[in-house]
């Protein structure tokens, strides 16, 4: 059973609860430290002003999201969290939905151009991102209460669109703001630019205008809220550069006084082995519950490497560092326990999913993997497979069906016979137990709560059956 070791957790000293909580909310910036200590800083814009800026006031900061799809991803959430960062030290955030850029497509990091996405599909994944960025940050604040004691601060998510600003402006106007300030052979010179003028099939002019898009929105956001600084991943360094140009020159900064924008951008993030993180055999690992079930996100950071993992507990959790460490040298004494991919996983499962959400992970995680599941919360389980593949729907004709046969029906062996001969390998279970002869049916007593039964090959091979009541 994947739990995480409850004594660890009274082990730890509640650091944020008391002076941490305060030193947070009272000097806005710590911010600069406590992100690059945790691994969230890829590059800075002029640090020690950047240091000076955040110390003088509550500043407002941006990230942008990408809307070419209707829900957020586990890569979202290294940008994101860094934003949760900057409200835990007194700052104010706007995630910006790019409504606008989306129907261009940014050549940042890309070899060809991207496919133009349809407008219908473009404001289809605006109307359900914006209310899942909302979630995200209102499930964080409740993740930070429980964790660190921040009753007082407000975890509001300003949510943009910049469709708000591009949808009315015309040409000649955008490009008397935006075309006249800008330099052709700097945005001849961005990497992002100058490495598809280099490939044969070039780049389109749509996409070399890219980074004028994003520095308006920079602009735009500076005149309407206030907003100095811009976060992004480490391929946004030319476009967010566009954007502090753009605006020193719309507010008359000299070179030597260039202090009206400033810009952070995240590193991209990868796992040990050098793959994309978020990324399973080409699929990503959603934060809807609905494309990705609570049990299956539970699992993706369960399987964290230990190479990984403590990078991971850096950026996906409010761990102090010290408890961090603390988590760390008890897994190394003992890594057969997997006891930091256990806190991980409990942490970015409650932040995402909430408590609630980890609970069912749990129980989810027991009914698979347990020899004893007979007292298990059945609506848990159900709740924490929704949507997931190994969950099956039956009707109650399942009872007396030998258990062979529903273990080829539902995919868990190719024939009858392959079954038969894990009967005799004791490789087939029913519910945690050894399948004891190749003509054992199912009967009401397996099946759990009168609504699940769990079927196994091996170790980690399963299906759910949820027994449809009468």
């Amino acid at each position: 059973m994947f739990l995480r070791p409850k004594l660890l957790r009274r082990s730890l000293p509640p650091l944020y609860v008391t002076k941490h909580t305060r030193r947070w909310a009272h000097s806005r910036g710590a911010i600069l430290d406590e992100l690059g200590r945790r691994g969230f800083i890829s590059q800075m814009t002029r640090p020690e002003m950047l240091d000076a800026h955040l110390c003088g006031a509550q500043q407002t900061v941006y990230s942008g999201i990408d809307p070419t799809a209707s829900s957020l991803h586990v890569g979202h959430i290294l940008p994101m969290m860094c934003l949760v960062h900057f409200q835990l030290h007194g700052h104010k955030v706007i995630p910006l939905i790019g409504g606008a850029t989306a129907r261009i497509g940014d050549p940042s990091g890309r070899s060809t151009e991207r496919p133009l996405m349809e407008r219908t599909r473009v404001d289809y994944n605006i109307a359900q991102l914006t209310p899942r960025v909302r979630n995200f940050f209102s499930r964080a604040g409740e993740y930070a209460k429980a964790r660190l004691g921040t009753h007082s601060i407000a975890f509001e998510a300003n949510v943009r669109n910049n469709l708000e600003w591009f949808e009315g402006l015309g040409m000649l106007e955008f490009l008397r703001v935006a075309g006249t300030t800008a330099r052709v052979n700097s945005m001849l010179a961005r990497e992002s630019v100058s490495s598809r003028m280099e490939s044969q099939q070039g780049i389109s002019f749509a996409e070399f205008s890219y980074q004028l898009l994003q520095a308006y929105d920079f602009l735009a956001l500076n005149q309407s809220t206030g907003c100095t600084i811009q976060i992004g991943g480490s391929d946004q360094w030319g476009n967010i550069v566009a954007g502090i140009e753009l605006l020193n020159r719309a507010h008359g900064a000299s070179d030597a006084h260039r202090d009206k924008g400033f810009g952070i951008t995240t590193p991209l993030l990868t796992t040990a082995t050098g793959e994309k993180f978020g990324k399973s055999a080409g699929n990503a690992v959603w934060l809807d519950e609905e494309k990705t079930s609570v049990y299956e996100f539970y699992q993706f950071f369960l399987r964290t490497t230990d190479e990984d993992v403590g990078k991971h507990l850096k950026i996906f959790t409010l761990l102090s560092l010290e408890e961090i460490d603390q988590v760390l040298a008890e897994h190394n004494s003992q890594p057969e326990r997997r006891i930091a991919q256990k806190y991980l996983a409990d942490e970015v499962t409650e932040l995402v999913h909430t408590a609630q959400g980890l609970r069912r992970a749990h129980a989810t995680t027991q009914v698979l993997f347990s020899t004893d599941i007979s007292h298990s919360n059945v609506d848990d389980i159900l709740a924490g497979l929704a949507g997931d593949p190994l969950l099956h729907t039956v009707s109650q004709d399942v009872l007396l069906t030998p258990i062979t046969k529903l273990a080829v029906e539902h995919g868990l062996v190719s024939s009858n016979g392959a079954a038969r001969k894990l009967v005799k390998m004791k490789g087939l279970y029913l519910n945690g137990k050894p399948v004891a002869a190749d003509d054992q049916r199912l009967t009401a007593e397996d099946v759990i709560g009168g609504r699940l039964v769990v079927l196994r090959v091996g170790k980690a091979n399963h299906v759910v059956l949820a027994v449809e009541k009468l």
